[in-house]
């Protein structure tokens, strides 16, 4: 007779779990707050967590579905959260108000590499932010410089050996190659072959960091559980290989700074200091120890950062230039001029000279921002300007790039590639925070000066000798990859590299 129960209990069981995983589903109603209807446990993530699209896209589309409203209530599994799509709403959250929303909401175990910057929150964030900022100046960048000059000279040497045996490459592995080797150099001070060798890092990062795992999710679900619970985001494997790396680096040098300026010499400085200071106005000072977890920490962030990043925006940036050749023939004309003025020498005050290349790199980065979507959580209950809502703490606040640069309001035409957009005058006359591909405010990316130095030294090493055109593989469309965690390409991207014919090489 027991089994006769057992249809009802399992029933039952459904019932309890459906209503456990739809349990949150009336927040924003009570709150009359729109927002598009979720689905149980997934919330409005589910495209992004079954791996069928990229959570950035995800968080476009959900910016698309209400475009008359300031703010759309989501739900990130079954955690409520808010969508930001007003500018003056964001200019308050990223810069006014930023001390009640500098946390990113992010953090996970301190020994498994989350003490870094990108992830870190409160003090530790505070601390790292004051002391790494310096290595990042203008002046650092350009004493760096021929670390990165050299390795471009070896990479197009490379290319033009590569090319003469086929002209179609796939550009981001290929391009990675170059970043690899800069962020080596420039961070550990390693010379490390990454054109003819393979290099075991690469292939470790990408399967097991730039691919998305379901901790996020679970940290979506039951948001802070990763810290609580001391879990990290990384294997043990990417642990291990940046504290050996970081060891190696420290024994070479003695444990002692040199006269490199780089980011190895910075931490070494610091790991003498043994603790750094956070400053935030208004509170007391707190101190942050730099132990062996803390450098590596920050290695793994700088290196990922560093490469991945521009090597995914050159290959984009290549893309259109193939598609358009009237912008590679202006951008293409500028570099000659420009290379003349210096007897051929791709200087750093040169680059720096070159308009129109930054413009083609900022038209890059509208159509292709990197890091999405961009979150802040309310570290107090927080009324939303121009709105009659108060959001609680602790809420997560959701800001998605990709719908603002797609947005016709603030971009007109936005598929298209159009450098011109960001004219002076042009530009001038936008929001301030129409352009969100670096974030804005005090956590922006400290890295992003770096970034742009190595991508477009890369792209006018290879337009000083090569064009870029379309191959038979060259698609019109590329989709971005649905299990990765930053927006980049499925697939790769194929072009034709091609020497110059009106230059010898």
């Amino acid at each position: 007779m027991a089994f006769h129960y057992i249809p009802l209990t399992v029933i039952a069981l459904c019932a309890a779990l459906y209503f456990y995983f739809t349990r949150t589903f009336n927040y924003w109603k009570k709150r009359n707050v729109p927002g598009p209807e979720p689905t149980a446990f997934f919330g409005n993530f589910k495209e992004s967590a079954l791996r069928r699209k990229n959570v950035g896209v995800v968080v476009q589309e959900l910016y698309n579905s209400f475009p008359n409203e300031k703010v759309i209530g989501i739900y990130r599994m079954t955690t409520p959260s808010l969508l930001i799509r007003d500018l003056d709403v964001i200019k308050h959250i990223m810069i006014k108000d930023f001390e009640l929303f500098a946390d990113r909401g992010l953090e996970f175990s301190k020994k498994g590499l989350g003490q870094n910057l990108f992830h870190a929150d409160g003090d530790t964030w505070r601390g790292l932010r004051n002391r790494f900022t310096p290595i990042f100046t203008s002046g650092k960048l350009k004493r760096m410089y021929y670390l990165m000059h050299d390795r471009a000279e070896k990479f197009i040497a490379f290319l033009q050996r590569e090319a003469e045996k086929s002209p179609e490459f796939e550009v981001h592995s290929l391009v990675q190659k170059f970043t690899v080797s800069t962020i080596t150099a420039c961070a550990f001070g390693l010379d490390i072959n990454t054109l003819e060798e393979k290099f075991e890092a690469l292939e470790l990062i990408d399967k097991m960091v730039l691919e998305a795992n379901f901790s996020l999710e679970l940290d979506m679900m039951y948001p802070g559980i990763l810290k609580k619970l001391g879990i990290s985001i990384f294997p043990g494997k990417v642990l291990s290989f940046f504290k050996v790396l970081v060891n190696n680096v420290i024994n070479m040098r003695n444990g002692k700074p040199t006269d490199r300026n780089d980011f190895m010499d910075l931490m070494l400085g610091l790991r003498e200091m043994g603790t750094v200071t956070s400053n935030k106005l208004g509170s007391a000072d707190t101190s942050v120890d730099i132990t062996d977890d803390v450098v590596a920490a920050q290695a793994f962030v700088f290196y990922v950062g560093g490469y991945e990043t521009s090597a995914t925006t050159v290959s984009y940036l290549l893309y259109q230039l193939a598609l358009n050749q009237d912008i590679q023939d202006k951008l293409v004309k500028e570099i000659d001029e420009e290379l003349k003025q210096s007897n051929g020498e791709v200087t750093y005050d040169c680059l720096m000279n070159m308009k129109y290349l930054n413009k083609v790199f900022d038209e890059t980065l509208r159509m292709y921002s990197i890091v999405e979507p961009l979150q802040r959580k309310a570290t107090v209950d927080y009324k939303i300007p121009g709105t009659d809502l108060t959001v609680e703490k602790g809420t997560m606040m959701i800001i998605s790039p990709r719908g603002i640069h797609y947005d016709e309001k603030y971009y007109p035409k936005p598929e298209v590639f159009d450098p011109s957009r960001f004219d002076a005058e042009v530009a001038g006359a936008r929001h301030p925070c129409a352009y969100l591909p670096f974030g804005l405010g005090q956590r922006n990316c400290i890295g992003m000066r770096f970034g742009r130095l190595q991508s477009i030294l890369c792209v006018v090493k290879i337009l000083s000798k090569f064009r870029i055109e379309p191959s038979k593989n060259t698609k019109r469309d590329l989709p971005v990859k649905p299990s990765k965690a930053l927006i980049g390409p499925d697939g790769g991207i194929l072009v034709n590299i091609v020497p110059r014919r009106d230059i010898k090489t």
